[in-house]
């Protein structure tokens, strides 16, 4: 920050003291990305002009106050697509080479010859066709599997994805998928898309990956599930509760993969969120457009979308 520091007085400050930092404040970095303290502090914004969150998700800073201001919002899309995709194709990986029972029969000291699987020709399914979900399309076609994704409207001949369906067609195309993406942005119409209803439609074959946002998922949904093997199991980063509760039954399914929301999270991730905040303070001391302006009544960063700051 010692960049931003040399622009402008910068404070630094806490969820709970966040509205007596506020006063005066003309923009605000929020670095907790899970934090809803913005919205308790909102009445103490008294010439705030700029919010930028040091994530993709724009969710926590999305209350209504903020939705219907002329505040602008931007986010830190640009850092996170390479890693997220790694992980996606990494836990593809750990599923199809089984790679959780070869480490465990290598602790017990066993030696027993399996069969894995091929990735090369099965078909993944990305639900959300943003920078995060073409990152991941990209990656997953280059190991030789078949893409489609769902966005808001469907595109032929997409250059990522081939196809992509809308939303409102999800359940039709999930018994196609052997691996099914999660990584849409968490707004009124994504919010539990994934029930009991999606995870009927997919085969008993197929893997469920979620990266995106906990309440994408219904948790009993899922949980329900994978217990009676309607699906064969998860990967999940992200829940509708973090820290993920110690008693919670997913600790201890041997078909789910859990890790604890860092799979964008690789060395060097802080300080790119920082450059990439200090790239659009200039931008915004000089009056010019920012970077990732986020549709605040979308709730994610349309194509090409810029702003000036309110003033």
């Amino acid at each position: 920050m010692e960049q931003i520091e040399r622009l402008a007085h910068v404070r630094y400050t806490s969820g709970d003291e966040l509205a007596e930092a506020l006063v005066g404040a003309d923009a605000l970095f929020v670095w907790d990305f899970q934090s809803s303290a913005l919205e308790r502090a909102w009445h103490a914004a008294d010439r705030l002009r700029w919010v930028h969150i040091a994530s993709a998700g724009v969710d926590p800073v999305l209350f209504p106050a903020m939705v219907d201001s002329e505040i602008p919002l931007t986010n830190s899309r640009g850092v996170f697509e390479s890693s997220l995709a790694e992980y996606v194709l990494g836990v593809v990986l750990a599923f199809a080479k089984d790679f959780a029972t070869s480490l465990e029969l290598q602790q017990q000291r066993i030696w027993r010859h399996r069969e894995s699987e091929r990735i090369a020709g099965t078909r993944a399914l990305v639900v959300g066709t943003g920078p995060i979900g073409r990152a991941i399309a990209q990656l997953l076609r280059a190991v030789g599997m078949r893409v489609a994704g769902i966005g808001r409207r469907a595109v032929d001949d997409d250059p990522d994805f081939g196809s992509v369906y809308p939303s409102d067609e999800l359940r039709t195309h999930l018994p196609d998928a052997d691996y099914v993406v999660a990584v849409a942005p968490l707004t009124p119409a994504t919010e539990g898309m994934f029930n009991a209803a999606s995870f009927a439609a997919m085969k008993p074959t197929a893997r469920f990956i979620n990266v995106g946002r906990g309440d994408l998922v219904v948790t009993p949904d899922l949980l329900a599930a994978l217990q009676a093997k309607t699906i064969a199991g998860a990967a999940l980063d992200v829940f509708d509760t973090e820290p993920l509760p110690a008693d919670s039954p997913l600790w201890s399914l041997p078909n789910v993969l859990i890790s604890p929301h860092m799979s964008a999270d690789v060395k060097g991730w802080r300080n790119a969120l920082v450059e990439l905040f200090a790239d659009n303070v200039q931008l915004w001391l000089q009056e010019r457009p920012l970077r990732n302006v986020v549709d605040k009544q979308l709730g994610y960063v349309p194509t090409g979308a810029a702003a000036r700051p309110a003033g």
